[in-house]
């Protein structure tokens, strides 16, 4: 609910001052999801953080201009290094839990965005 609250997805040139606040959305999001340990938290975060970062630049990389084959294939093999990282914190089907959770989030964050745009509705800092 909190996430319907926030999802101010501003335009690009603000996205990085909204990037913590969505972050820590899709954190809350996935730990719910995966309904993780404190030991499992304690271990996956740091794993995930490197994951992220990886493919934060796979992203930057396909934005700057970068083939859309190159960018699917180095985010696949992002996720296959990561999928074996992920094994030393949680469980197998966590792994594949955590796939469909952040794809789950990226969806609803999409069509969040859709459905304000459609409805011309403001951002919260726009107001």
């Amino acid at each position: 609910m909190v996430i319907l609250c926030w999802l101010a997805l501003p335009g690009q040139s603000q996205d990085r001052q909204q990037r913590p606040v969505l972050d820590a959305y899709k954190t809350a999001f996935i730990t719910r999801r995966l309904n993780l340990t404190p030991e499992e938290a304690q271990r996956f975060w740091p794993i995930y953080n490197s994951y992220n970062a990886e493919m934060r630049q796979a992203n930057v990389a396909y934005r700057n201009g970068g083939p859309v084959i190159q960018w699917e294939e180095a985010r696949l093999n992002i996720k296959k290094k990561y999928s074996v990282e992920f094994l030393k914190a949680i469980s197998p089907g966590k792994i594949n839990d955590f796939f469909t959770a952040e794809r789950d989030f990226d969806a609803f964050i999409l069509k969040e965005m859709q459905r304000r745009k459609a409805q011309r509705r403001p951002f919260p800092d726009e107001q």
